[in-house]
């Protein structure tokens, strides 16, 4: 079954109607200088594949409402999982304790007719049973794959979700969102060894791509040579040594490394290493560093972000030059920008704050094998793992799941517990070769920030950087 005709009888019904909802959110707002009231239904589900067995399988619902008031530097936030008037009455209540707005009140965000994904409801449109045969069918061909392979976990995990802005100047914005995921994890195990791989795909899209035979073989082709791998990986050296980046998923590293330092409201509150530095030099050059919520089916794409404001590409570093930050409405105001769809939320539970969607390094010129052929002695870290930065000073360490040492020019044997550690605002002057092979990720990640996880996207050319300390166990 598709979509029904009209989402929105999710968020409305007999409790509440578009109109109520529009003047209930003029009276609770009344003395703000902008807000809104955000309404969401969603539904999603999980499938865990685990020893050849179905393991897990989930499904829920839930739908709620976020009412938000801001005056000045100040915000009321109050929700509830009912979506009623008298649950937006009580709500109204702490809108009241904000003090009264003296400035000029902010546009509404400007309209959109644009779509960047399907309505279409990924969960009813294929059948319980072909979810679980799928994860089965990988299950299967994963372990025929190779004799080596002692373990296969399948998980597959889709969500619905419908949400609607409402403003107090009568604003109206409905925006219907659907999200997939695969992943394959794969346990291999020789002479008494044991390493794993795992790689993963999905997007704002239906679950039909990833039905298909292509797509999921290909996630076991990369899942087991990446065990296949870091089963004959050696130690890691240590020290500081120049870095291939590969293209892709190692772009979360620019994520978190720069990226979270270019969000708005750090700026705006001095914590952020790039605080005070448009139009300053903070990367070498050719490094160019968007952020762009508006390309098709992407994980981290947004037709229109939580509150209400088209997704664009915002041009975060040109050329090496920091050129701008990300923004939603209330850091914009406060800092005299214009936002630039940034506001998310991970819920109606939530407030939206400036967060990243797909963050990423335009490509270069270079070709990648003529950057590795400069590189004497290093590494080439062609997939992460997990990592931390601190925003104040922009440190970082990651970890690789899969690597390789290059010598003259050469890729060398594998390496395993190798980490990189550095900080966001001087590795990028470390930058030393732009590969022309710019590629997004297969669409797997999620952002944390101030306790809320939302999809987010990254992606880089070859990266070809000097000087990044390796951390290793060699």
């Amino acid at each position: 079954m598709n979509a029904p005709a009209d989402p929105r009888q999710f968020l409305y019904r007999a409790g509440l109607d578009p109109d109520a909802a529009r003047r209930l959110t003029a009276d609770a707002l009344a003395r703000a200088d902008d807000g809104e009231l955000y309404l969401q239904y969603r539904k999603a589900e999980a499938f865990g594949f685990d020893d050849g067995r179905l393991k897990t399988a989930s499904y829920d619902t839930h739908a709620g409402f976020g009412l938000r008031a801001v005056s000045g530097e100040t915000t009321a936030f109050a929700h509830a999982n009912e979506l009623s008037e008298a649950a937006i009455k009580r709500a109204a209540e702490t809108m009241a304790l904000i003090d009264p707005a003296t400035g000029t009140r902010p546009a509404a965000p400007p309209r959109t007719n644009r779509h960047l994904y399907t309505d279409a409801d990924p969960l009813d449109l294929v059948p319980f049973a072909d979810k679980v045969n799928l994860c089965q069918t990988i299950d299967a061909a994963a372990r025929a794959r190779d004799p080596r392979v002692a373990q296969v976990s399948v998980s597959l995990l889709g969500s619905w979700s419908v949400v609607e802005i409402v403003r107090a100047d009568g604003f109206v914005a409905t925006d219907v969102r659907p999200l997939v995921r695969l992943n394959v994890s794969i346990v291999v195990e020789a002479n008494g060894r044991r390493e794993s791989g795992s790689f993963g795909t999905g997007g704002r899209t239906t679950y039909e791509r990833l039905l298909e035979p292509a797509t999921w073989n290909r996630a076991i082709d990369e899942a087991l040579a990446q065990a296949l791998v870091n089963l004959d990986a050696v130690a890691a050296p240590a020290g500081e040594m120049t870095v291939l980046l590969g293209p892709g998923w190692p772009g979360i590293l620019l994520h978190e490394a720069i990226g979270h330092g270019l969000e708005g409201d750090f700026n705006r509150k001095g914590t952020s290493v790039f605080t005070g530095k448009l139009g300053e030099r903070v990367a070498a050059p050719g490094v160019t560093i968007v952020d762009d919520g508006s390309i098709h089916d992407r994980r981290g794409s947004l037709s229109i972000d939580d509150e209400g404001t088209p997704t664009q590409e915002t041009v975060l570093i040109e050329d090496g030059i920091l050129k701008g930050y990300i923004h939603d409405r209330l850091n914009a105001r406060l800092m005299g920008v214009a936002p630039t769809g940034n506001g998310r939320r991970e819920s109606f539970a939530h407030a939206p704050m400036p967060r990243m969607t797909n963050t990423f390094m335009k490509g270069g010129r270079d070709d990648p094998a003529e950057l590795l052929s400069r590189v004497k002695t290093g590494i080439f870290a062609k997939s992460f793992g997990g990592g931390s930065v601190d925003i104040v000073s922009g440190k970082f360490v990651f970890s690789c799941t899969e690597a390789y040492r290059i010598e003259d020019g050469r890729i060398g044997a594998p390496i395993k517990g190798a980490t990189l550690i550095g900080d966001g605002a001087s590795a990028l002057t470390k930058v030393r070769g732009i590969g022309n092979d710019m590629a997004l990720d297969e669409g797997i990640g999620m952002c944390g920030k101030g306790g809320q996880s939302v999809p987010a996207g990254v992606g880089q050319p070859t990266l070809l950087v000097e000087g990044l300390t390796v951390g290793g166990t060699g």
